[in-house]
């Protein structure tokens, strides 16, 4: 699932549901990265998705949804805990070799997702749904493990 979700989040619009105070959802739309192990995002300090990551970092991550030609539809979801990226190093990496964006500044905030769940839905040209999920905690009927952000789970 790694590789789909790659290509459907990194560097691409997506749509990040956050929890403001009164306890309702707000979305946000964002362009995440994907690097080193990491699912992280830069925001610009003024934006509320900095005081509602802050406060309750439950996130979900929703790619856009879009039809390619002789590819079937996919939508990729992925859900956890987001936190700020504390350390400097791994920040300037991070902005300097991964997203490598002039609008990243010093003062951009550096959140890194945690993928506690991750949703791939794909349906064929004959609308036939395929729903393969992730979760780090269950193992395999098989024994076998998958990787997400360098963390073993399974595939269902």
């Amino acid at each position: 699932m790694a590789a789909p979700g790659f290509k459907r989040l990194n560097r691409k619009v997506a749509y990040l549901a956050t929890i403001k105070k009164d306890g309702s959802p707000r979305l946000h739309p964002v362009t995440p990265f994907i690097g080193n192990g990491l699912l992280f995002m830069f925001t610009e300090p003024s934006s509320p998705k900095i005081s509602d990551l802050r406060r309750d970092g439950r996130y979900a991550l929703h790619c856009s949804v879009d039809r390619r030609e002789g590819e079937p539809l996919i939508e990729f979801l992925v859900s956890g805990v987001a936190q700020v990226m504390s350390n400097a190093d791994v920040r300037r990496q991070a902005a300097e070799e991964i997203a490598a964006s002039p609008v990243v500044t010093n003062d951009y905030v550096m959140f890194e997702f945690r993928v506690d769940n991750a949703l791939l839905v794909e349906y064929d040209d004959e609308g036939k749904r395929t729903v393969r999920r992730w979760h780090p905690h269950a193992p395999r009927k098989d024994g076998q493990t998958t990787a997400v952000n360098n963390r073993a789970g399974t595939v269902e």
